[in-house]
């Protein structure tokens, strides 16, 4: 079965749009008969995800550091919910259980989990494909800082050939699954 790794917001105080993206994307995780891999939450657009995932009888793994489970943020009806010790352990055991990586919309937290799944790629560390699922311009700012730091020389062409991005869940699958 094909895991996906899904980096997603936690904040419940968003528009619904990326709500409704984030169960749109767990539907189709679901549908294709994929496995979902995530950080474990069951708010903002990460417990979304999950449930539309867990709706569609799709395996779910939720993948948490101590200290944010004792906090009660874990998501209650995961398959699996594994308990790390600290947020890099987190992002490297998601990394190992997973097929590839997907970015919905998010903060702070989502970009870290996203740009390491990019740097290690970078370094050859996986081969694993990444990419973004859009919901209306969201990561257009980061696309374009993307394509300032490649005309600058510090990012190679190369990533943003290989960073698919579609505001359609199952056209991103597609893109990087087939």
């Amino acid at each position: 079965m094909i895991r996906v790794c899904v980096f997603a917001g936690s904040s419940g105080s968003v528009d619904v749009k990326y709500l409704d993206a984030a169960r749109a994307l767990g539907t189709a995780i679901a549908r294709r008969g994929m496995g979902m891999v995530y950080g474990g939450g069951a708010v903002g657009l990460m417990g979304a995800c999950a449930d539309a995932a867990l709706q569609g009888h799709s395996e779910v793994v939720g993948v948490l550091p101590r200290a944010l489970a004792r906090s009660e943020v874990a998501h209650p009806k995961l398959t699996e919910l594994r308990i790390v010790e600290t947020l890099h352990d987190r992002k490297a055991v998601m990394a190992s259980l997973s097929d590839g990586f997907i970015a919905l919309p998010g903060g702070c937290g989502t970009l870290d989990e996203l740009f390491e799944a990019v740097t290690w790629r970078q370094l050859g560390l996986h081969d694993k494909p990444i990419g973004l699922c859009d919901v209306d311009g969201y990561f257009a700012p980061l696309l374009r800082f993307l394509q300032d730091a490649t005309a600058a020389g510090f990012v190679g062409p190369a990533l943003l050939d290989a960073l698919p991005v579609r505001s359609s869940p199952d056209e991103l699958l597609s893109a990087l699954f087939g």
